[in-house]
């Protein structure tokens, strides 16, 4: 059974830094490509940073300098670290895993309908 358990969203002011957290079942852990994803209200939901089973990263053009997706393989958790926080990042953040240990097996890596999983989303909330 695919488990996927955020954690670590909250409110914070802007310029700051935060680290989500995505508890995930280890079979899963181990063998998929794993990525967050964000959604505004009344936007779609987009990509922001995948990682292959292997390590291999993959960023949004746009917040590549912002954004750390990494993994901690001892504890099967995946992990997104979010430097100077904008107002605009204000959104409901997902994990979300795709079968296959490469993001690109079956799609672009950022895109949603690449991804089979879904944890339930973690609130975070950037004030001016």
């Amino acid at each position: 059974q695919v488990q996927l358990v955020e954690s670590g969203g909250g409110s914070v002011h802007a310029g700051g830094s935060l680290r989500l957290s995505c508890a995930v079942s280890p079979y899963t852990y181990k063998r998929y490509c794993l990525a967050w994803f964000r959604q505004a209200p009344a936007k779609e939901r987009e990509g922001v940073a995948a990682i292959d089973s292997d390590g291999d990263t993959y960023y949004a053009d746009s917040e590549k300098n912002r954004f750390t997706i990494s993994r901690d393989n001892a504890k099967n958790i995946l992990h997104l670290h979010i430097n100077s926080l904008q107002p605009e990042d204000t959104a409901m953040w997902y994990c979300a895993a795709a079968r296959g240990g490469y993001c690109t097996d079956y799609g672009p890596p950022l895109r949603t309908p690449t991804y089979n999983y879904w944890g339930q989303g973690t609130q975070v909330t950037v004030s001016s």
